[in-house]
């Protein structure tokens, strides 16, 4: 497909980018992981997709999130957060922390969602590795004062932890099949150009393959698959951090459990690229203008999570959680006569909800420790597809 070209500045941000990347791939002897790669396409100080000046969400960027197509969806979270909270014995202080809060719009509709139904909230705290997204978040929410920005992981936290499209972002590596068994995609370097080599898999990659991947002996030689061994981590670090306190985790994004992950159908990976509202998928074009991610495996999340001693305490599609969660009630407090002020939101709810758009594609995970589900949502439990 023909993608746009970019302006003079972000073509040359792209070309300093390459040639730092290229600049490690020497001094690594010719050869770097895919993750790694993908790392540094993202997150390279001042030069990465999310590190860069760039716009990356709504109209004006790469792609849109359910936060961008409705503040139902924030006031959804905001319900099943209250819910969550109030349904914990002993009470659980009610903090929010996100994960990556994109413009900050997730954020402000929750608070807003808050305030409307006189929810008290003791603090909203930020988790952001992008200085551009983190200023205009600041921006967005200079109206709150409990809202603040935190460098990494807390060592504990009680209350509800929100992470909206993360861990899609989280550097993947990539592996094929070949003569039955699993070989290493790295990046390297052909006729000034980034391309793959095979290599064998070290011991922590084979081990995270064969806990991952159920039956890989039934795929075919080239399948090309993503390891999730940075996400897993993320994980982990979750769960200590929810395990020195109490609370849940509620996380959002696009993919699969495992037996629907890892399938024939999907012989080339689920890795894709966004840019200028277009998918396509090549990691290698333009570095640092384009947005990479990879399907998450809810599987391996929620093993990672348990591994960690969280509880699994609900996975489902979004559209019964954002159901259970009462969006179609929060719609209606939008006279439906009022056509002008009705019909867009509805069409908006619908595009969360359906299952040709958002509602199926997109899954969420819920953990937790010491939390308990409202049965609204509890009721909408599908964690045995896990």
């Amino acid at each position: 497909m023909s993608l746009p070209e970019p302006d003079k500045d972000a073509l040359a941000a792209s070309h300093a980018l390459q040639n730092a990347i290229a600049a490690e791939i020497e001094q690594a002897g010719g050869a770097i992981s895919f993750a790694r790669f993908m790392e540094l396409a993202l997150y390279a100080p001042n030069l990465g997709y999310y590190s860069g000046g760039a716009a990356k969400l709504g109209r004006d960027g790469d792609f849109t999130t359910a936060p961008e197509i409705t503040p139902l969806f924030g006031a959804a979270l905001a319900r099943a957060a209250s819910a969550i909270i109030a349904q914990s014995a002993p009470p659980i202080p009610f903090h929010i922390l996100e994960f990556g809060a994109g413009t900050g719009k997730l954020a402000r509709d929750v608070l807003a969602a808050l305030a409307v139904d006189g929810v008290e909230l003791a603090s909203y705290s930020i988790i952001e590795l992008s200085g551009e997204l983190r200023a205009r978040q600041q921006e967005a929410l200079k109206d709150f004062p409990q809202v603040r920005w935190l460098d990494g992981f807390p060592a504990a936290f009680e209350g509800v932890v929100l992470a909206n499209e993360v861990l899609d972002a989280m550097p993947v590596q990539l592996v094929t099949r070949s003569g039955g068994g699993w070989r290493e995609l790295m990046v390297t370097i052909e006729n000034g150009a980034f391309c793959h080599m095979e290599q064998a898999p070290d011991a922590a990659l084979a081990a995270q393959l064969e806990r991952q991947v159920p039956d890989a002996h039934a795929l075919p030689d080239g399948y090309v698959t993503e390891v999730h061994a940075v996400a897993c981590g993320f994980m982990a670090s979750l769960a200590a951090m929810l395990g020195a306190g109490r609370g849940a985790a509620i996380l959002f994004d696009y993919g699969f459990p495992a037996h629907e992950y890892y399938v024939d159908q999907r012989v080339g990976g689920t890795l894709m690229c966004h840019y200028r509202h277009r998918a396509h998928p090549d990691p290698f074009f333009l570095p640092g203008l384009q947005d990479i991610t990879a399907h998450v495996d809810f599987t391996a999340m929620a093993l990672a999570a348990q591994d960690g001693g969280l509880d699994v305490l609900a996975y489902m599609n979004q559209a019964a959680f954002l159901l259970g969660a009462g969006i179609g009630e929060l719609l209606l407090r939008t006279d439906p006569q009022d056509a002008l002020r009705y019909l867009p939101q509805a069409n908006a709810v619908q595009k969360l909800l359906s299952p040709a758009e958002m509602g199926e594609l997109f899954k969420v995970l819920v953990l937790g420790r010491g939390a308990t589900l409202p049965p609204a949502l509890a009721r909408a439990d599908r964690s045995h597809r896990l």
